[in-house]
C-alpha cells in the first residue's frame, strides 16, 4: 500500500521528508492539457495520479459541449501522463460535468456516458485508468455517490473506466458501506479526508476510518490512498501519515 498527498510540485520536497510515497497533482498543474506544448516537470516524489481531470472551461455537460475540444484536450492529457509515470487520472471535474439549470438531466447522463466512451480507448492506449469520483451535492449536482458512479462504469464497460471512493464525499452523502462493498471490484483509487472541515486524517480527530478501511481491505484493495484534505505541512504532515498507516494496519 502506498500513501500519498494531493499537492503541487512545490510541496514535493517537504512531502518526501515527511515520509509520503507520492504526490497526486492537479491535471492542469502537471499535464497542462489546454496548452499545445508541454515540458515534463521534475519532482522529488513520483506522481502516479492526478485529479481535476477537466476544467470548467471545457464542458462535458450542457448546450456548449464540443466533441472536438474534448478530444483534443483529453488527447493532450492522456498522451502526456505516461511520460511522467502517471497511471491514474481522477474524473471529478465538478465544474465541467455539473448539469446547468433547466438542462435535461437524461441528456446530461448521455453526455457523460458519451464522453467516457470517447476517452476510454485513448486512456487504454496510453496505459492510463480513469476513475470516476463521486462528489457531494454541494460541489456538483450529478454523480454524487459510488452507487451512481457505478452506473457509468457498467454502462461504458471498459477496463480504462473504473471508480474512486473519497471518504469525505462518501460520508457527507451518508452513503452506506454496502454500496462500497458492492463496488469493490471496480474501486481503483481512494481519497481520504475527515468529514468535519475536510482536513487530513488525524487533524480533527472526528472521523473513524477503520470501518471504511475494513471494507477496502476485505475487498482486496492494494493500490494508492491519497489524502485530499487540508493540513499544516509544518506540524501535521508526519502525524497524519502515521494515523493513516496505523488505522490501515489495525484492520
Amino acid at each position: 500500500m502506498q500513501f500519498g498527498v494531493c499537492a503541487g510540485q512545490k510541496n514535493s520536497a517537504v512531502a518526501r521528508a515527511a515520509g509520503w510515497d507520492y504526490l497526486e497533482d492537479n491535471v492542469q498543474g502537471v499535464l497542462k492539457g489546454l496548452e499545445s506544448t508541454w515540458t515534463a516537470p521534475t519532482t522529488d516524489l513520483p506522481t502516479p495520479a492526478a485529479n481535476s481531470m477537466v476544467p470548467g472551461s471545457v464542458p462535458i455537460v450542457g448546450p456548449n459541449v464540443s466533441k472536438e475540444q474534448l478530444t483534443s484536450y483529453m488527447t493532450n492529457v492522456l498522451t502526456r501522463a505516461p511520460q511522467i509515470g502517471m497511471k491514474t487520472i481522477v474524473f471529478g471535474s465538478g465544474g465541467a460535468r455539473n448539469v446547468p439549470d433547466g438542462f435535461d438531466r437524461s441528456k446530461a447522463v448521455d453526455q457523460i456516458t458519451d464522453f467516457l466512451h470517447l476517452i476510454a480507448p485513448i486512456a487504454q492506449k496510453n496505459s492510463v485508468t480513469i476513475v470516476i469520483e463521486p462528489l457531494n451535492r454541494s460541489e456538483c449536482n450529478i454523480i454524487n455517490s459510488v452507487k451512481e458512479a457505478m452506473n457509468y462504469v457498467k454502462a461504458v464497460n471498459h477496463p480504462a473506466i473504473q471508480c474512486l471512493v473519497d471518504s469525505y464525499h462518501f460520508w457527507l452523502e451518508d452513503e452506506p458501506l454496502a454500496n462500497l462493498e458492492a463496488a469493490m471490484p471496480w474501486i481503483k483509487h481512494v481519497h481520504v479526508a475527515d468529514k468535519d472541515g475536510r482536513v487530513a486524517p488525524g487533524v480533527s480527530g472526528t472521523s473513524d476510518y477503520v470501518p471504511f478501511f475494513k471494507v477496502l481491505k476485505q475487498g482486496g484493495y492494494d493500490k494508492l490512498i491519497s489524502v485530499e484534505g487540508k493540513f499544516d505541512w509544518t506540524k501535521d504532515a508526519e502525524s497524519s501519515l502515521k494515523r493513516l498507516k496505523d488505522d490501515w494496519q489495525s484492520v
